[in-house]
């Protein structure tokens, strides 16, 4: 039995997805906060607990008989510690035999400041005492391809990643590896470091955008605290726009970038190009 946490998600959706292809859904549980929510998993046949990580004693319940659990980093950033915690504490009371948790790539060494978070939970799971292995990802694709409707209709991509170079990958790849760490043999005390096949920085990304698209974009250079002003416009949410102008500011330092090329070999294919991921921005 597999647990998946957050499997509403975007990144849950996809790992279940990926398991399906080679499990039955009898074998997989979605953990959600809002199982009305997961009519679609339940309609797959996979069987839908609630876990809240407020509320451990959902989380006992849902991890109730499992084997191996996927703990997806909470959303909630500044509170990801204490939700880890919860379900570390009720995957220990239930006997859970490998937690597969999705950290930072480099999250012991890199300047992000969302890198604490990581590290605290990396440390949770070291003094837990339940075999556990590091899906260290690096950066979605997504996370700035989300932005190709507003670069087409503005006619820049904002940014203050400067010429940093951003090994990024489809969220899809990522799920894709835990997807396979998940249902191989021998993955405790395993740290994959999981970054795209290509590099390329955001001018790249906005030159990608504009020839898709037709329309001139071209890539706008901000301070980190004008770049922050700028997403708080568009209202995201303050925690949210930090981490991500601040995530630019250290890709500018090469911390986005990894040529280890872990992530392909992991999955056994080249990573979802950058173009790919334009592309659907586009049609989506």
């Amino acid at each position: 039995m597999i647990v998946i946490t957050g499997a509403t998600g975007q990144l849950g959706r996809l790992v279940i997805k990926a398991l399906l292809r080679t499990i039955p859904a009898s074998q997989i549980v979605a953990a959600v906060r809002t199982p009305d929510k997961a009519k679609d998993l339940a309609d797959l046949g996979v069987t839908v607990r609630q876990a809240d990580y407020t509320k451990p004693d959902t989380l006992r319940a849902a991890f109730a008989r499992a084997d191996k659990l996927l703990l997806i980093s909470s959303s909630e950033v500044g509170q990801r510690a204490v939700h880890h915690r919860a379900v570390i504490d009720a995957a220990k009371a239930g006997g859970v035999k490998l937690i597969a948790y999705t950290s930072l790539l480099r999250a012991d060494t890199s300047p992000l400041g969302v890198a604490a978070e990581h590290v605290a939970t990396e440390n949770m799971l070291k003094d837990s005492g339940i075999p556990f292995v590091l899906l260290r990802n690096g950066w979605y694709t997504e996370n700035h391809a989300g932005w190709t409707g507003a670069a087409v209709g503005s006619g820049a991509l904002i940014g203050n990643a400067g010429d940093g170079r951003i090994a990024s990958a489809a969220r899809a790849d990522f799920a894709e590896a835990a997807a396979a760490v998940l249902t191989r043999d021998n993955q405790a005390g395993l740290v994959y470091e999981l970054a795209g096949d290509t590099a390329y920085t955001l001018a790249e990304m906005a030159a990608e955008i504009a020839k898709q698209s037709g329309k001139p974009v071209v890539y706008k250079n901000v301070s980190e605290a004008e770049h922050k002003a700028a997403l708080l416009g568009f209202g995201l949410p303050e925690p949210i726009a930090a981490l991500l102008s601040d995530s630019d500011a250290c890709a500018s330092k090469g911390a986005l970038f990894d040529e280890g090329h872990q992530l392909g070999k992991l999955i056994g294919h080249a990573t979802t190009p950058m173009a790919s991921t334009i592309t659907a921005a586009l049609a989506g």
